[in-house]
């Protein structure tokens, strides 16, 4: 502003004046400024300026617009809600009778709820950033480097029988010792009776036997132990033999002696367990007991560290009689040994194709149907949890094997990714969520902002080497170097199928910058032996295109893979988020790397459980498939030849037709609008107005659809769900003067409107946006047969057939960045900043969902009013706020559907067994106020009643005609697509086969590789106790991997007698060990349940644990047999 000028207040108000008189409509500035008068006062300043001759000073006042909070108060008492006026109104009145809109569609217009997931969080307290102090263990962690293999040697020392006599038992001197306790102190060996002597006050010890080769586990009771309870010596004992005691880290199966002779004196069996601090499960004939300390210690662990009872039964894992130690723990420092390779810390996927380990020789000539045995799956994501803070630094914290294991290696790695600084951010289909942590993005006060990873997307393994920082959001050097860090151990002749919930952009200019990679994972990736697919939940957040091209359904070979296997460790990893966040970036990857070793522990040792269930579900899905498919085969006649010649011809080359495809394509606005101008320049009929009879439909249509967002915008500011500054005024000035130039064109095409107009009773309080426009489609047919120009009525309706087709493609595409939005939302988003700052992207995406289905219903309504109010004239479907919603595949609402129809048979019986019992007055809801399993807000869709079981017809509809060829083609989309999950169920079927195969083959290699370690060890040349614990510990190995392969055919060979069921017992003759009973009914346990944690298509039912379990009570009586 120039100095000296005032600005002259109330003109801005005199223009809109002049302009309300017209229109009854008002917003003098003073309702605006009357609310806090002392924001407009100005603060005032001075400019000082020096004459030519430097004698003389002169001074300006200059009045300035007021700093913060001052200017922050006024403008927001300029666009505060309450001085807006029309913002009390309702958010979307009814408008009058002759408006287009029907008032019957008022109820159904779509409501913005930002996705359901995101909420106002507090602003967070300012706190102080404490100094980073040199830690005392960072000295020691780094002199111990130095030391790690002193260390193993002495651990591995223990593993044999060095330095203790081996001859004669220091007790009694005369039988030869072979038991060890691992509870008692000192590394001496006793005989057996010694042993249960030394033990009658402590039978709760672990103990081992030395079997000439090696320690193996064994028990007291193994060793005739009898523990007798209420008094010592009873000379008539009730025996138990099998009782079982959970114990803190070992649950023991104990030979029990209660009380049965006259001292007894009365006293029950649960007071004899109780005054020995044991809590009996049951309370008549108690078989099953917890230690007190037990029970003290899940308290403190539910309470703090919020355990779940099944958690801590098992641990995490299925093994629940005998807990087995992993082969290559990575807890603290007893994983580390100078010279492991990179990756060799890892624990690979057993059933995963690996040449020269458990395929066939002749693998690579298999026939063309067979090839899809032979295929490597590998997805790829990235997790935002997993950051960590600027402390510490390489320097101080270098980490003790990174790159031994999952984690890459550092160095390298970090060098790579300071080329790659320039990096263009991803673009992306449909706004992918993963651009919100992109490049720079909040990065702010993190070292780290998240990990990326690369599983095995059938079973889950974590592959070595296949985890990587972040540094500034999921860059492609990131995932380029993950990529590349994993195939470095694969075969180059394995066909692989890469699943990434970005791939439609990631694997873009792959191969070229492949090339470019530093040569220690640079490889030549043949594109031919590669196929790139998008998980089968995320897929529905991109646009069709990519549906058609990356979808896993339709990929040859595939089976039932989902590709979403990856998200599961995340969640497994979510617990320690908060803990690395704060550690140094060596311990935080060495943390990492201990959890993911579990993580791949615990598959490992499920692998055949997980294969045995999808098995039984696979060969039952395929014959429904099988059957349903022949039967609509049957109903399509000769036509089917010819769509299978289609679908083959695809899968040969897919430049070919895609069966999958509707060829039926969308009009946009523009065409039509087109195809109308040339109407009219071919009738050369003379134009009444400058503007012609198709631009006058599209100024009404146009003002149109301005309303809509003056009042969504309207409706977004009353609700505060946007940081955007909407000038609600300057919206209001361009509408009315557009109605204005309007109102002059009606006077040319339709007179008849403003006699309509005319006849109205004046609003003061009606606001621009709510002002009736009279198109012609707002007028009864006599109005408009006399007030309207000879085809306009034919004009609107072409023109509203177009808005349909329009709205109806960007409805659609709204709605999938909504399901981004969600996804990303729930698996990553969690603090206050990252909340707020998409909470705009999120209210700008919702209001464009309502924009374009209000759009949709609004020429609906007006294409039937032109057709005298019959529906069956449109040609297009009415839009009911039911049908907004996000897309899901057919299959999946399918399986939805059973699982619902089984819930609810589990709540009915349920609810009859509770009024049978007394517990419930029938008619009351046995789950009342519970939340519905089905009713998250995710990217498959909304909480689901009735009306939303079946997919939404916005997704399958294409033109408007109905005519035959669209018949036909929706036909032969549905054929095409059930031929599809028929194959991929028989080729499930045999996936599962060949895995199962692979899995028996691996576990033999790894005890084969354990024997080959053992016949390297110099045993002459290294010190003899040091050589036979290596050489015990090899042996160990080896027989655990052959002891998991023994539990894994029973598993695949036994029968599954259901939930509940006993298994059959064992003959009398062959008493099995300890290990088979356990093996058999973890086996048992998890019956034929249709949960499958490795599935995401089907859940178990609300008493199931994650891994197919049920109830405490059933785990710790299961399988057991009755008292004598």
């Amino acid at each position: 502003m120039p100095i000296g000028r005032k600005r002259r207040t109330g003109a801005g108000k005199r223009v809109l004046a002049d302009i309300d008189e017209e229109y009854e409509f008002s917003l003098p500035l003073e309702d605006f400024l009357a609310s806090n008068s002392t924001t407009s006062e100005t603060v005032p300043t001075a400019v000082g300026r020096t004459s030519s001759d430097g004698r003389r000073t002169y001074t300006e006042t200059l009045p300035v617009e007021p700093p913060s909070p001052l200017k922050r108060a006024r403008l927001h008492a300029v666009t505060d809600d309450h001085a807006i006026d029309g913002c009390d109104d309702p958010p979307l009145a009814t408008l009058p009778t002759f408006d287009a809109f029907d008032a019957e569609l008022e109820s159904e217009r779509y409501d913005m709820d930002l996705g359901g997931v995101y909420d106002r969080p507090p602003s967070p307290p300012t706190r102080q950033k404490a100094l980073t102090k040199f830690k005392p263990s960072d000295k020691a962690m780094h002199e111990w480097r130095g030391l790690r293999d002193e260390y193993l040697h002495i651990i591995l020392r223990l593993e044999g029988t060095a330095d203790v006599d081996v001859e004669t038992c220091p007790s009694c001197k005369t039988a030869k010792p072979t038991i060890r306790c691992r509870a008692c102190f000192g590394e001496e060996l006793y005989c057996r009776e010694c042993t249960v002597r030394m033990h009658t006050r402590t039978p709760l010890h672990i103990i081992d036997e030395w079997n000439g080769d090696m320690f193996h586990r064994t028990s007291l009771k193994a060793l005739g132990l009898r523990v007798q309870l209420h008094h010592d010596a009873c000379v008539s004992p009730a025996v138990v033999d099998n009782f079982v005691l959970l114990d803190v880290g070992c649950v023991h199966e104990l030979s029990v002696a209660f009380c049965g002779c006259e001292r007894r004196h009365g006293t029950e069996r649960r007071t004899e367990l109780l005054r020995k601090r044991w809590y009996p499960a049951t309370h008549d004939t108690p078989r099953t007991a917890a230690t007190f300390n037990y029970l003290t210690l899940f308290i403190i662990q539910t309470h703090q560290a919020k355990t779940t009872t099944y958690d801590y039964w098992t641990d995490g894992t299925r093994d629940v009689r005998v807990r087995q130690e992993s082969p290559k723990p990575l807890s603290g420092a007893s994983a580390h040994v100078n010279g492991t390779k990179l990756g060799g810390l890892a624990i690979e996927c057993p059933a995963c194709p690996r040449p020269d380990v458990n395929l066939p020789d002749d693998w690579e000539n298999a026939p063309p149907e067979d090839m899809f045995l032979y295929i490597m799956f590998l997805a790829l994501d990235a997790c935002f949890r997993l950051k960590r803070r600027l402390v510490s630094s390489e320097l101080r914290d270098p980490g003790l094997g990174t790159g031994w294991a999952y984690f890459v290696e550092q160095e390298p790695y970090r060098a790579y990714l300071l080329t790659t600084t320039n990096e263009t951010e991803m673009s992306t289909c449909s706004g992918l969520a993963a651009l919100d942590y992109a490049n720079t993005k909040f990065s702010r006060g993190y070292s780290t902002t998240g990990v990326g990873m690369g599983v095995c997307a059938r079973h889950e393994f974590v592959q070595p080497t296949g985890v990587g920082d972040l540094q500034k959001g999921e860059r492609y050097s990131n995932m380029d170097w993950i990529f590349s860090a994993i195939m470095r151990w694969k075969n180059p002749r394995l066909r692989k199928v890469v699943s990434y919930d970005i791939i439609c952009q990631w694997f873009k200019k792959l191969f070229e910058r492949l090339l470019k990679m530093p040569a220690a994972v640079r490889f030549f990736i043949v594109m031919s032996l590669y196929k790139f697919v998008i998980p089968k939940m995320h897929i529905h957040s991109h646009t069709l295109a990519c549906q058609l091209l990356f979808s896993l359904n339709f990929l040859l070979g595939a089976g039932q893979t989902d590709g979403e296997g990856i998200e599961r460790p995340w969640a497994n990893l979510g617990g320690v988020a908060t803990s690395t966040r704060e550690m140094g970036p060596g311990s935080r990857r060495d943390t990492l790397d201990s959890h993911l070793s579990y993580w791949n522990w615990s598959k490992l040792i499920g692998i055949a459980d997980l294969l045995r269930r999808r098995l039984d579900k696979a060969r039952v899905e395929e014959r429904e498939q099988a059957e349903a498919f022949a039967t609509f085969s049957a109903e399509q006649g000769e036509r089917v030849e010819g769509w299978r010649a289609m679908v083959h011809a695809f899968e040969a080359d897919p430049k070919s037709p895609n069966p999958y495809e509707s060829t039926a394509k969308a009009l946009m606005e523009a065409d039509v609008r087109l195809r109308l101008a040339e109407e009219e320049a071919t009738r050369g009929q003379t134009s009444l107005h400058d503007v012609s009879p198709t631009g006058f439909i599209y100024a009404g249509l146009d003002l149109e659809e301005q309303q809509r967002r003056v009042r969504v915008s309207i409706e977004l500011k009353k609700a505060q769900t946007t940081a955007q500054k909407i000038d609600v005024v300057a919206m209001r000035r361009k509408l009315t003067r557009g109605i204005a130039r309007f109102r002059k064109l009606q006077a040319t095409y339709t007179p008849g409107a403003l006699q309509v107009l005319a006849q109205r009773p004046p609003d003061p309080g009606e606001t621009p946006e709510r002002t009736p426009l009279v198109l012609p489609s707002a007028l009864t047919p006599q109005e408009r047969e006399k007030g309207c120009m000879a085809g306009m009525e034919y004009t609107e309706a072409v023109a509203r057939d177009g808005q349909c087709s329009a709205a109806l493609l960007r409805l659609r595409h709204q709605l999938h960045i909504k399901s981004r939005f969600i996804t990303y939302k729930k698996n990553n988003s969690r603090h206050q900043g990252a909340n707020t700052r998409s909470r705009t992207l999120v209210a700008r995406n919702e209001s464009k969902i309502r924009l374009h289905s209000e759009k949709y219903q609004t020429a609906w309504a007006a294409i039937r009013a032109l057709n005298g109010g019959d529906s069956s004239r449109v040609g297009w479907r009415k839009l009911v706020q039911g049908d907004i919603r996000l897309m899901e595949d057919a299959e999946d609402l399918r399986k939805r559907n059973e699982r619902q129809q089984r819930e609810d048979a589990r709540r009915k019986a349920k609810e009859r067994r509770l009024i049978a019992e007394g517990e419930l007055i029938e008619g009351d809801d046995v789950e009342a106020g519970q939340e519905d399993d089905d009713g998250e807000n995710g990217p498959a869709g909304a909480s689901r009643p009735e009306n939303r079981r079946v997919l939404s017809w916005i997704w399958t509809v294409t033109g408007t005609t109905g005519s035959d060829v669209e018949i036909e083609e929706a036909l032969r989309i549905e054929w095409a697509k059930a031929y599809a999950r028929t194959r991929r169920w028989k080729e499930e079927v045999r996936l599962l086969e060949e895995e199962y195969r692979r899995i028996l083959v691996s576990f033999e290699y790894e005890a084969q590789r354990w024997e080959g370690r053992i016949r390297a060890i110099p045993v002459g040349e290294v010190e003899e106790g040091y050589a036979q614990g290596a050489v015990a510990y090899g042996l160990k190995q080896a027989e655990m991997y052959r002891d998991i392969a023994a539990r894994a055919i029973i598993t695949m060979t036994e029968v599954r007698r259901g939930r509940g069921k006993r298994r059959a017992p064992a003959p009398a003759e062959e008493e099995a060990p300890v290990a088979n009973d356990a093996a058999e009914e973890r086996a048992e346990a998890a019956g034929d349940f249709e949960g499958d944690r490795g599935d995401t298509d089907e859940e178990g039912s609300d008493d199931e644990d994650l891994f197919g379990g049920h109830s405490d009570e059933e785990f710790f009586m299961g399988g057991e047999d009755e008292d004598d």
